[in-house]
């Protein structure tokens, strides 16, 4: 009987046979062409199988510490509000705050930084595609088309961007281009990630201090140790309102 005379469902059986013998075909010892067209090439340096992110537990967070924000500021290459001429231009990559509930008069202390929206609000209002996020979550500004707007520094309920007013001779970095005119914010270390060492050096700073409020990494990853907290420890988005699925959690908040 040809494939012609056969029923419809036993022609079907057939294709999809044929189908999956094809996906399954070995185009090199020990490669499949379905891995082929799943793996992710050498040359691709991120992957939506990766979300990254940060664990900030309030509880360990020291109030007066700022630890986390002097090793940000040296690791970006950033000035110190406290050494700028104009504190108010100063940049917004992390900073502290102090919180008090005005009941209980129970007083909080965490650092704010990019949230890493999954919706961020700051790439929605960007004219030019310069505010962008990469397909492991971490979201960051391309300085060489950022017109300095400042649409997404209004669009952020975070307060975490900020332009750039300072001069950069000294402070530059090789690994973390800015530019006067641009905005900028927390890149989650994006070149310490790129790397390799999936750390920031906020965390790095906040363990050396013997605190361990911050934990950072790879929140798809089920057996990664962020990914573990979050299943065992009750946490907060900030504006959780706003249903942006943040990539920075808060724990005794």
């Amino acid at each position: 009987m040809s494939q012609l005379d056969q029923p419809p469902s036993q022609q079907r059986r057939q294709f999809i046979g044929t189908a999956a013998a094809v996906a399954g075909l070995t185009i090199a010892p020990g490669v499949l062409l379905y891995e082929v067209a799943h793996s992710k090439p050498d040359d691709l340096p991120v992957s939506n199988r990766n979300r990254w992110g940060m664990l900030v537990d309030s509880t360990k967070c020291a109030t007066g510490c700022n630890d986390c924000v002097t090793a940000c500021s040296t690791e970006n290459g950033w000035t110190l509000p406290e050494q700028t001429k104009n504190p108010r231009q100063a940049p917004q990559w992390i900073r502290k705050l102090e919180l008090e509930d005005p009941l209980s008069q129970v007083k909080t202390s965490l650092p704010m930084m990019c949230q890493h929206c999954a919706e961020p609000p700051c790439v929605d209002v960007c004219p030019t595609g310069a505010s962008f996020k990469r397909a492991d979550g971490i979201v960051l500004v391309d300085r060489h088309t950022c017109i300095g707007c400042r649409y997404c520094m209004m669009a952020c309920p975070y307060k975490a961007r900020s332009l750039v007013h300072e001069p950069l001779n000294d402070t530059q970095k090789p690994d973390v281009p800015r530019g006067i005119g641009c905005v900028e914010s927390c890149t989650f270390c994006v070149q310490k990630v790129d790397r390799g060492e999936g750390t920031t050096a906020c965390v790095e700073a906040c363990a050396a201090a013997g605190h361990n409020a911050l934990v950072f990494g790879d929140m798809s990853d089920a057996e990664s140790e962020i990914a573990k907290l979050l299943r065992s420890l009750p946490t907060k988005q900030v504006r959780a309102d706003l249903n942006l699925d943040l990539g920075v959690r808060y724990h005794g908040i």
